[in-house]
């Protein structure tokens, strides 16, 4: 750490100038709010301030995870990371922290930590005292909109923070919370295009693909997925077991695909639309392996609804592989970033045709050869293909098990479910 900013005076008054000289002037090009973290605290224990324990609480808009919390502690050359899931603000430990306290209006926890155990406000300070710590303050981080986030500091001193420490802390929040909303919502814009596009288009996209037309041709296996007699399922099951029923598919669907290099780019009504891009040349054996766990994935899965009384679902996979445009499509305000072009076309032909030829997976002889595959596979025949002026051959994956269609919305299964 350069100390050379701080003045040679070091009154404590002096220390906090050069904080904020320094958060405003010289964190511009820090893209990481754990790495300003550290290096705040840093400074602030290398220049006599008498901190311990620093902490940054964030809520973010991520599927999977409500929230984030930062901490330094003195002797940590890094910043710890910990993400909390969905419904941890309806459980006790929540309800019992600062942290709750502060998002429901609360504009300062400020608690010395002495005397009994039972006289201390959060179990959370029974734990500090233990590992130490003799004061703890908490402080509310504003941004726009209304955004609550939460900032907190604690002492190792014998005595806790000074008035002047605390006052010099407190100055340091507004920047803390200008500091920290640019690159929150810098982290926020990459995880809600990563979530509804997927990470290499999203990338894309803030690079400044955003023209309408814009886009580029790649080789790749485009693999097409979709649900069968989800028509009927939906006519007769409630919208939330419906909804349900989605959610379950896709997650069975995502990790296999995801795993082995491909991208999601989009999830329409009951299917999906997959890429492996070749520029890995181990793209064709990657799509075939997540082929083979999609299946394992469908069938769990199956069993799984088989034993909670609901019916099994079937589905229908085409693969194909060649060149497609992948870039922006749509209007001058609303945009699409995906792939289009022939090679799409074959694959999502080769999925309808999985309802006429009753296998849950064909793939394309393009397909098979660009990974020789030849020995994994078996020759479903030669069909035509609309668009196509000749048949081409059509296989599919040895060893496969064939998921039972229809009987889906009328089974006994699935009318005793309607009925209760």
């Amino acid at each position: 750490m350069d100390d050379s900013t701080y003045p040679p005076e070091n009154t404590l008054q002096s220390v906090f100038d050069a904080i904020r000289h320094w958060l405003i002037e010289e964190t511009h090009e820090q893209r990481y709010i754990d790495n300003i973290l550290v290096d705040l605290c840093e400074r602030l224990r290398a220049n006599g301030v008498r901190l311990g324990r620093c902490s940054l609480h964030f809520r973010i808009n991520h599927p999977q995870w409500l929230g984030a919390r930062l901490l330094w502690q003195s002797g940590l050359a890094e910043a710890d990371i910990e993400m909390f899931e969905h419904g941890i603000e309806d459980t006790q430990s929540y309800r019992s922290s600062p942290m709750y306290d502060i998002m429901n209006g609360a504009a300062e926890v400020r608690e010395k930590l002495e005397g009994p155990t039972d006289a201390l406000a959060y179990p959370i300070l029974v734990d500090l005292r233990a590992e130490g710590f003799s004061e703890y303050i908490a402080w509310p981080m504003r941004h726009t909109l209304g955004k609550i986030h939460i900032v907190t500091f604690a002492s190792d001193a014998p005595d806790g923070f000074s008035d002047e420490e605390v006052l010099g802390l407190k100055s340091l929040v507004p920047l803390l919370s200008l500091i920290t909303e640019v690159r929150i919502k810098n982290v926020l814009a990459r995880t809600l295009l990563q979530t509804y596009v997927g990470p290499h288009a999203g990338e894309k996209i803030l690079a400044g693909a955003t023209r309408r037309g814009s886009g580029v041709t790649l080789s790749a296996v485009v693999m097409i997925f979709d649900v069968r007699d989800f028509t009927a399922i939906s006519d007769l099951w409630p919208r939330d077991d419906v909804i349900e029923m989605l959610n379950q598919c896709f997650d069975a669907l995502a990790d296999p695909i995801e795993s082995h290099g491909g991208e999601i780019l989009k999830f329409m009504g009951d299917g999906l639309l997959a890429v492996f891009p070749m520029e890995n040349e181990k793209a064709p054996a990657e799509a075939f392996d997540a082929i083979v766990e999609v299946e394992r994935a469908m069938t769990k899965l199956n069993a799984q609804r088989r034993a909670g009384s609901q019916p099994e679902l079937g589905y229908g996979v085409g693969v194909h592989c060649g060149d497609v445009m992948y870039g922006n499509i749509g209007s001058t305000k609303r945009l699409d970033f995906t792939v289009i072009g022939p090679t799409v076309n074959i694959a999502s032909r080769l999925e309808a045709l999985t309802k006429t030829v009753h296998q849950p997976v064909l793939l394309s002889e393009a397909f098979v050869r660009s990974g020789g595959f030849e020995d994994r596979v078996a020759r479903a025949g030669s069909f035509p293909l609309r668009g196509l002026s000749q048949s081409i051959d059509v296989f599919t994956p040895i060893g496969l098990t064939q998921i039972p269609r229809a009987e889906v919305a009328g089974s006994p299964a699935a009318e005793a479910s309607i009925s209760t």
